[in-house]
């Protein structure tokens, strides 16, 4: 079982930046790929970037290529979502999300879930 903490979510004019966290703790955090999705309010979720285990792969949703960058850091059992030219329709709520490698890349399904964190872009 893994546990996943968003944070770093707020309020942002269009333009600027923010950086997400996800905290994950209990099982072996280095063995899971880790994917970040997003909702926005009355849409359903979405594929934002995904890295594998040893995070040499990225990919990302088209949306958010040269914008936004996934990253990881293994010694502190911790992901990154560095968002950057945020637009409006970056609204939403930011989820991570981590699973096995051999299940779970999008769009495969992601296994564990952490519980989200709001960021809204405004004008």
């Amino acid at each position: 079982q893994v546990q996943l903490v968003e944070s770093g979510g707020g309020l942002v004019q269009a333009g600027g930046s923010l950086r997400l966290s996800c905290a994950a703790s209990g099982r072996t955090f280095p063995g899971y790929n880790l994917g970040w999705f997003r909702q926005a309010p009355g849409k359903e979720r979405e594929f934002v970037a995904q890295i594998g285990w040893t995070g040499t792969i990225t990919n990302y949703a088209d949306s958010v290529k040269d914008r936004f960058t996934i990253s990881r850091d293994n010694t502190k059992d911790t992901a990154y979502l560095q968002m950057n030219s945020l637009k409006l329709e970056d609204t939403a709520v930011y989820y991570c999300a981590a699973g096995s490698p051999g299940t779970s890349w999008y769009p495969r399904p992601y296994e564990y879930w952490g519980s989200g964190t709001q960021v809204t872009v405004s004008s």
